[in-house]
């Protein structure tokens, strides 16, 4: 059987997920089914006679933008060549004008060759940090009929590149996904999701218009987990000052960081109401 590349089905792509909790990255408990429904055409694998052998997704959100990640090579296949097959294949069959990436620091060069360029660094926090009370009468659950509205958000506030709604849909209904916001004007003025992975919890997104707003997600949502004692991580974009304050004034460290790079014309984000980014495999 000689190597094959081609479109990973539904049933094939948590392998995926379960290497990227072996590469330590502490994927959702429930990503698997998140991220697959959000462009089941969009993840890609490389097979040889022992089955799968290479992975990576390139979802698009629409022809305009669109998000690589889980590029991930079986240990006895790097070096092979067989991962840049994959990562080659995948970037040709996709149409988005621009193109996002959260790469580890040391890609970069090789990112570069194929016309990424650095926008800024991400780092993730992590740490046992217990949730402090909070009072808020503006504070409340989101559900699936609020869809609209935090599509609405995310797009007047720029917090994303794209329309997401699909995403959104499966993201804040997932098993044990909570999530939280505060009422604004515009609907909201910000909102945060913290959700179960392989280790402890994560937050991501967590939007907010100012760092009183962004503190009072950050425990409500702490405040909800079902272990108080797990640790909680966080993917801030650094030029965030804000953002970094926040964690660090909970004891949070900096774990590893990624480089966040784009291909084609960069996004305008509005990184200061950015206090956590949603995933690094999605964007």
């Amino acid at each position: 059987m000689t190597d094959k590349i081609r479109r990973l089905k539904s049933y094939e792509f948590p392998i995926a997920v379960e290497w990227a909790a072996k590469e330590g990255w502490n994927p959702g408990r429930s990503d698997a089914d998140t991220f697959f429904n959000t462009d089941p055409l969009g993840f890609w694998g490389a097979f040889d006679k022992q089955g799968l052998a290479a992975v990576i997704s390139a979802v698009q959100y629409s022809s305009d933008y669109g998000f690589v990640g889980f590029y991930i090579c079986r240990p006895d296949r790097r070096g092979s060549g067989l991962g840049l097959r994959l990562w080659q294949t995948a970037l040709d069959e996709t149409a988005a004008k621009t193109i996002g990436l959260d790469g580890v620091t040391d890609q970069q060069d090789n990112y570069r060759k194929s016309g990424f360029e650095l926008a800024h660094r991400n780092i993730r926090f992590g740490g046992v940090v217990n949730a402090q009370a909070v009072k808020a009468d503006d504070l409340f659950d989101l559900v699936i009929d609020d869809i609209a509205v935090i599509d609405a958000f995310e797009q007047t506030c720029n917090l994303f590149p794209d329309n997401r709604i699909e995403f959104l849909r499966h993201w804040i209904t997932a098993p044990n996904h909570i999530a939280l916001a505060l009422r604004g004007p515009m609907g909201l003025r910000g909102y945060g999701v913290i959700r179960p992975c392989q280790t402890g919890h994560k937050i991501g997104p967590l939007f907010a218009a100012n760092p009183t707003d962004a503190s009072t997600l950050f425990q409500a949502l702490l405040a909800r987990r079902k272990d108080q004692s797990s640790p909680v991580y966080i993917d801030i974009a650094d030029p965030n000052a804000a953002a970094r304050a926040l964690v660090e004034e909970q004891g949070m460290v900096p774990e590893f960081e990624t480089a966040r790079m784009y291909r084609g014309k960069f996004p305008e984000v509005n990184l200061d109401m950015t206090y956590a980014i949603t995933t690094f495999e999605l964007g």
